[in-house]
Protein backbone atom coordinates (compact mmCIF):
# COMPACT_ATOMS: atom_id res chain seq x y z
CA UNK A 1 0.00 0.00 0.00
CA UNK A 2 3.00 2.19 0.96
CA UNK A 3 4.32 1.77 -2.52
CA UNK A 4 1.36 2.50 -4.17
CA UNK A 5 0.94 5.50 -2.64
CA UNK A 6 4.61 6.86 -3.47
CA UNK A 7 3.40 5.98 -6.95
CA UNK A 8 0.03 8.11 -6.90
CA UNK A 9 1.59 10.79 -5.75
CA UNK A 10 4.37 10.96 -7.74
CA UNK A 11 2.09 10.54 -10.68
CA UNK A 12 -0.09 13.42 -8.78
CA UNK A 13 2.78 15.88 -9.35
CA UNK A 14 3.00 14.91 -13.03
CA UNK A 15 -0.23 15.67 -13.69
CA UNK A 16 -0.13 18.79 -11.82
CA UNK A 17 2.71 20.31 -13.75
CA UNK A 18 0.73 19.51 -16.99
CA UNK A 19 -2.15 21.10 -15.41
CA UNK A 20 -0.05 24.49 -14.58
CA UNK A 21 1.60 24.94 -17.42
CA UNK A 22 -1.28 24.79 -19.57
CA UNK A 23 -3.17 27.46 -17.26
CA UNK A 24 0.24 29.94 -17.62
CA UNK A 25 -0.70 28.94 -21.38
CA UNK A 26 -4.34 30.31 -20.85
CA UNK A 27 -4.01 32.71 -18.41
CA UNK A 28 -0.54 33.93 -17.91
CA UNK A 29 0.32 35.95 -15.04
CA UNK A 30 -2.08 37.88 -13.41
CA UNK A 31 -2.15 41.90 -12.76
CA UNK A 32 -2.98 42.00 -9.11
CA UNK A 33 -1.90 39.88 -6.63
CA UNK A 34 0.83 37.45 -8.35
CA UNK A 35 2.29 35.37 -5.45
CA UNK A 36 5.83 35.73 -6.72
CA UNK A 37 5.21 39.45 -6.20
CA UNK A 38 3.79 38.99 -2.66
CA UNK A 39 7.64 36.91 -1.82
CA UNK A 40 9.01 40.11 -3.45
CA UNK A 41 7.60 42.69 -1.16
CA UNK A 42 8.12 40.54 2.03
CA UNK A 43 11.83 40.31 0.86
CA UNK A 44 12.31 43.46 0.09
CA UNK A 45 10.71 44.49 3.98
CA UNK A 46 12.64 42.09 5.58
CA UNK A 47 15.93 43.20 3.62
CA UNK A 48 15.45 46.89 4.92
CA UNK A 49 15.62 45.44 8.71
CA UNK A 50 18.49 43.22 8.34
CA UNK A 51 20.50 45.27 5.51
CA UNK A 52 24.19 45.32 5.93
CA UNK A 53 27.02 45.97 3.60
CA UNK A 54 28.05 42.35 4.42
CA UNK A 55 28.55 39.20 2.23
CA UNK A 56 27.61 36.85 5.87
CA UNK A 57 24.25 38.95 6.25
CA UNK A 58 23.16 38.73 2.86
CA UNK A 59 23.79 35.29 2.98
CA UNK A 60 21.61 34.99 5.93
CA UNK A 61 19.21 37.27 3.99
CA UNK A 62 19.24 34.55 1.03
CA UNK A 63 19.34 31.66 3.57
CA UNK A 64 15.83 32.85 5.25
CA UNK A 65 13.72 33.64 2.44
CA UNK A 66 14.53 30.70 0.19
CA UNK A 67 14.31 28.26 3.60
CA UNK A 68 11.16 29.94 4.22
CA UNK A 69 9.76 29.79 0.94
CA UNK A 70 10.91 25.82 0.56
CA UNK A 71 9.22 25.12 3.67
CA UNK A 72 6.41 25.92 2.69
CA UNK A 73 6.34 24.36 -0.41
CA UNK A 74 7.04 21.26 1.94
CA UNK A 75 3.92 21.83 3.62
CA UNK A 76 1.98 22.03 0.29
CA UNK A 77 3.23 19.11 -0.69
CA UNK A 78 2.33 17.13 2.30
CA UNK A 79 -0.97 18.62 2.07
CA UNK A 80 -2.04 16.38 -0.88
CA UNK A 81 0.21 13.28 0.17
CA UNK A 82 -2.67 11.44 0.78
CA UNK A 83 -4.79 13.03 -1.17
CA UNK A 84 -3.72 12.48 -5.27
CA UNK A 85 -6.58 15.55 -5.95
CA UNK A 86 -5.66 17.84 -3.74
CA UNK A 87 -1.69 17.17 -4.82
CA UNK A 88 -2.38 17.66 -8.32
CA UNK A 89 -3.88 20.82 -7.72
CA UNK A 90 -0.77 21.66 -5.27
CA UNK A 91 1.58 21.08 -7.74
CA UNK A 92 -0.31 22.92 -10.66
CA UNK A 93 -1.15 26.11 -8.21
CA UNK A 94 2.67 26.10 -8.25
CA UNK A 95 3.68 25.47 -11.45
CA UNK A 96 1.14 28.28 -12.58
CA UNK A 97 2.54 30.70 -10.61
CA UNK A 98 6.23 30.12 -11.08
CA UNK A 99 5.88 29.98 -14.98
CA UNK A 100 6.26 33.50 -16.82
CA UNK A 101 6.69 31.75 -20.75
CA UNK A 102 3.06 33.38 -21.49
CA UNK A 103 3.72 36.92 -20.44
CA UNK A 104 7.27 37.07 -21.74
CA UNK A 105 5.82 35.92 -24.84
CA UNK A 106 3.08 38.63 -24.73
CA UNK A 107 6.15 41.72 -23.86
CA UNK A 108 7.92 40.62 -26.45
CA UNK A 109 5.00 40.74 -29.38
CA UNK A 110 3.99 44.32 -27.70
CA UNK A 111 7.78 45.30 -28.34
CA UNK A 112 7.34 43.95 -31.45
CA UNK A 113 4.13 45.43 -32.04
CA UNK A 114 5.62 48.64 -31.39
CA UNK A 115 8.80 49.18 -33.77
CA UNK A 116 6.81 47.79 -36.81
CA UNK A 117 4.40 50.53 -35.98
CA UNK A 118 7.52 52.74 -35.92
CA UNK A 119 6.35 53.45 -32.52
CA UNK A 120 9.87 54.08 -29.91
CA UNK A 121 7.93 56.03 -27.78
CA UNK A 122 5.63 52.94 -26.72
CA UNK A 123 8.66 50.59 -26.76
CA UNK A 124 10.73 52.34 -24.40
CA UNK A 125 7.74 52.62 -21.97
CA UNK A 126 7.69 48.70 -22.91
CA UNK A 127 10.88 47.48 -22.24
CA UNK A 128 11.14 47.73 -18.21
CA UNK A 129 8.77 45.15 -18.53
CA UNK A 130 11.77 42.93 -20.23
CA UNK A 131 14.81 43.62 -18.53
CA UNK A 132 16.33 47.01 -16.46
CA UNK A 133 18.07 48.83 -19.18
CA UNK A 134 17.59 52.19 -19.28
CA UNK A 135 15.44 52.74 -22.51
CA UNK A 136 15.02 56.79 -22.43
CA UNK A 137 17.99 56.62 -25.29
CA UNK A 138 18.21 53.91 -27.04
CA UNK A 139 16.34 53.45 -31.13
CA UNK A 140 15.07 50.79 -32.33
CA UNK A 141 18.26 48.59 -33.25
CA UNK A 142 19.00 48.65 -29.48
CA UNK A 143 15.49 48.25 -28.56
CA UNK A 144 15.21 44.78 -30.80
CA UNK A 145 18.39 43.64 -29.09
CA UNK A 146 17.57 44.11 -25.80
CA UNK A 147 13.88 42.23 -26.60
CA UNK A 148 15.63 39.71 -28.20
CA UNK A 149 18.12 39.10 -25.12
CA UNK A 150 15.83 39.43 -22.63
CA UNK A 151 13.67 36.70 -24.39
CA UNK A 152 16.51 34.50 -24.57
CA UNK A 153 17.67 34.63 -20.96
CA UNK A 154 14.33 34.37 -19.57
CA UNK A 155 12.73 31.69 -21.75
CA UNK A 156 15.63 29.69 -19.34
CA UNK A 157 15.39 32.07 -16.07
CA UNK A 158 10.76 31.81 -16.52
CA UNK A 159 10.12 28.39 -17.85
CA UNK A 160 13.23 26.15 -18.35
CA UNK A 161 14.59 26.12 -15.28
CA UNK A 162 11.22 26.35 -12.83
CA UNK A 163 10.16 23.24 -14.62
CA UNK A 164 13.59 21.40 -13.89
CA UNK A 165 13.60 21.96 -10.74
CA UNK A 166 9.27 21.08 -10.05
CA UNK A 167 10.47 17.38 -12.13
CA UNK A 168 13.44 17.19 -10.04
CA UNK A 169 11.45 18.35 -6.52
CA UNK A 170 8.43 18.76 -7.07
CA UNK A 171 6.16 21.99 -5.42
CA UNK A 172 9.75 22.29 -3.20
CA UNK A 173 11.60 22.58 -5.96
CA UNK A 174 9.27 25.19 -8.29
CA UNK A 175 8.63 27.57 -5.44
CA UNK A 176 12.39 27.49 -4.37
CA UNK A 177 13.97 28.27 -7.64
CA UNK A 178 11.63 31.22 -7.97
CA UNK A 179 12.98 32.74 -4.71
CA UNK A 180 16.07 32.30 -5.57
CA UNK A 181 16.05 34.31 -8.90
CA UNK A 182 13.86 36.31 -7.32
CA UNK A 183 16.21 37.77 -4.99
CA UNK A 184 18.52 37.45 -8.11
CA UNK A 185 16.63 40.10 -9.58
CA UNK A 186 16.30 42.32 -6.46
CA UNK A 187 19.80 42.09 -4.83
CA UNK A 188 22.14 40.11 -7.25
CA UNK A 189 23.14 42.58 -9.48
CA UNK A 190 26.24 44.68 -9.06
CA UNK A 191 26.05 48.20 -7.25
CA UNK A 192 27.46 49.63 -4.91
CA UNK A 193 25.36 48.62 -2.02
CA UNK A 194 24.32 44.90 -3.22
CA UNK A 195 28.42 44.26 -4.62
CA UNK A 196 28.53 42.40 -1.06
CA UNK A 197 24.78 42.20 0.81
CA UNK A 198 23.78 40.42 -2.83
CA UNK A 199 26.81 38.23 -3.36
CA UNK A 200 24.94 35.19 -1.97
CA UNK A 201 21.68 35.28 -4.05
CA UNK A 202 23.67 35.77 -6.92
CA UNK A 203 25.84 32.52 -6.46
CA UNK A 204 23.18 30.79 -5.85
CA UNK A 205 21.36 31.67 -8.99
CA UNK A 206 23.92 30.81 -10.65
CA UNK A 207 24.03 27.46 -9.25
CA UNK A 208 20.07 26.86 -9.47
CA UNK A 209 20.25 27.85 -13.09
CA UNK A 210 23.65 25.77 -14.20
CA UNK A 211 21.91 22.59 -15.67
CA UNK A 212 18.55 24.74 -17.38
CA UNK A 213 20.47 27.39 -18.88
CA UNK A 214 22.76 24.38 -20.62
CA UNK A 215 19.24 22.09 -21.01
CA UNK A 216 18.29 25.45 -22.55
CA UNK A 217 20.82 25.51 -25.03
CA UNK A 218 20.00 22.38 -26.43
CA UNK A 219 16.61 22.54 -27.06
CA UNK A 220 17.29 25.54 -28.65
CA UNK A 221 19.85 23.96 -30.96
CA UNK A 222 16.86 21.27 -31.50
CA UNK A 223 14.35 23.67 -32.42
CA UNK A 224 16.19 25.96 -34.41
CA UNK A 225 14.79 25.12 -37.38
CA UNK A 226 11.49 26.30 -36.27
CA UNK A 227 13.15 29.95 -37.52
CA UNK A 228 15.00 28.79 -40.27
CA UNK A 229 18.26 27.96 -38.05
CA UNK A 230 20.63 25.29 -38.42
CA UNK A 231 20.68 22.86 -35.09
CA UNK A 232 24.79 22.55 -35.97
CA UNK A 233 25.34 26.12 -35.95
CA UNK A 234 23.55 26.68 -32.64
CA UNK A 235 25.69 24.79 -31.27
CA UNK A 236 28.76 26.04 -32.79
CA UNK A 237 27.54 29.51 -32.22
CA UNK A 238 26.97 28.66 -28.09
CA UNK A 239 29.75 26.86 -27.74
CA UNK A 240 32.12 29.70 -29.45
CA UNK A 241 30.70 32.27 -27.55
CA UNK A 242 28.51 31.04 -24.71
CA UNK A 243 31.38 31.46 -22.54
CA UNK A 244 32.40 35.19 -22.81
CA UNK A 245 29.30 36.49 -20.94
CA UNK A 246 29.89 37.70 -17.71
CA UNK A 247 27.21 35.08 -15.90
CA UNK A 248 28.13 31.59 -16.19
CA UNK A 249 24.21 30.90 -17.90
CA UNK A 250 22.76 33.93 -19.45
CA UNK A 251 25.63 33.97 -22.27
CA UNK A 252 24.50 30.16 -23.03
CA UNK A 253 20.92 30.79 -23.83
CA UNK A 254 22.07 34.35 -25.82
CA UNK A 255 24.59 32.73 -28.01
CA UNK A 256 22.69 29.84 -28.69
CA UNK A 257 19.54 32.31 -30.00
CA UNK A 258 22.27 34.24 -31.64
CA UNK A 259 23.24 31.13 -33.57
CA UNK A 260 19.70 30.17 -34.09
CA UNK A 261 18.38 33.43 -35.67
CA UNK A 262 21.48 33.95 -36.94
CA UNK A 263 22.05 37.25 -35.85
CA UNK A 264 24.87 39.13 -33.06
CA UNK A 265 23.97 39.94 -29.86
CA UNK A 266 25.84 42.09 -27.00
CA UNK A 267 26.65 45.57 -26.98
CA UNK A 268 26.40 47.95 -24.31
CA UNK A 269 24.01 47.95 -22.04
CA UNK A 270 22.99 51.00 -19.90
CA UNK A 271 21.27 50.27 -16.48
CA UNK A 272 20.52 53.85 -15.42
CA UNK A 273 23.96 55.27 -15.90
CA UNK A 274 25.89 52.35 -14.91
CA UNK A 275 27.14 51.45 -18.27
CA UNK A 276 28.14 47.60 -19.30
CA UNK A 277 30.35 46.65 -22.14
CA UNK A 278 28.48 42.54 -23.19
CA UNK A 279 31.07 41.15 -25.40
CA UNK A 280 29.54 40.03 -29.11
CA UNK A 281 27.80 36.69 -29.11
CA UNK A 282 26.92 35.30 -32.40
CA UNK A 283 28.20 36.23 -36.05
CA UNK A 284 25.91 38.20 -38.10
CA UNK A 285 24.39 41.02 -38.07
CA UNK A 286 22.63 42.88 -35.16
CA UNK A 287 18.73 41.87 -33.98
CA UNK A 288 16.23 43.55 -36.75
CA UNK A 289 12.84 44.49 -35.55
CA UNK A 290 11.38 41.12 -37.19
CA UNK A 291 13.80 39.66 -35.62
CA UNK A 292 12.03 39.82 -32.46
CA UNK A 293 8.56 37.48 -33.36
CA UNK A 294 10.94 34.91 -34.61
CA UNK A 295 12.79 34.81 -30.81
CA UNK A 296 9.61 34.71 -29.35
CA UNK A 297 8.47 32.01 -31.88
CA UNK A 298 11.15 29.96 -30.75
CA UNK A 299 10.89 30.89 -26.95
CA UNK A 300 7.63 29.65 -27.46
CA UNK A 301 8.80 26.02 -29.04
CA UNK A 302 11.46 25.66 -26.44
CA UNK A 303 8.85 26.42 -23.49
CA UNK A 304 6.60 23.85 -24.60
CA UNK A 305 9.22 21.02 -25.20
CA UNK A 306 10.63 21.93 -21.72
CA UNK A 307 7.12 21.29 -20.33
CA UNK A 308 6.72 17.72 -22.37
CA UNK A 309 10.09 17.02 -20.75
CA UNK A 310 9.58 18.01 -17.86
CA UNK A 311 6.38 15.46 -17.38
CA UNK A 312 7.82 12.68 -18.95
CA UNK A 313 10.50 12.43 -16.38
CA UNK A 314 8.12 13.18 -13.55
CA UNK A 315 6.35 10.09 -15.21
CA UNK A 316 9.60 7.91 -15.60
CA UNK A 317 9.93 8.47 -11.84
CA UNK A 318 6.60 7.35 -11.50
CA UNK A 319 7.20 4.46 -13.80
CA UNK A 320 10.48 3.66 -11.43
CA UNK A 321 8.49 3.75 -8.21
CA UNK A 322 6.16 1.35 -9.23
CA UNK A 323 9.49 -1.49 -9.77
Amino acid sequence: MGENARVIRSGAVAVGMAVGVGVDAMAGDPRKGHPVAVFGSRAAALEKRVYRDSRLRGALFTGVCVGVTAGIGVLAARLGRDRPMAGAAVTAAATWAVLGGTTLAREGTHMAGALERDDITAARKRLPHLCGRDPSRLLAPELARATVESVAENTSDAVVAPLFWGAVAGVPGLVAYRAINTLDAMVGHRSPRYERFGWASARLDDIANYLPARLTALLTAALAPVVGGSPRRTIAMTARYGHRHPSPNSGRCEAAFAGALGVRLGGVNDYGGRLEHRPELGEGPGPAISDIRRSVRLARAVSWAAAGLAVLARVALTRRSAR
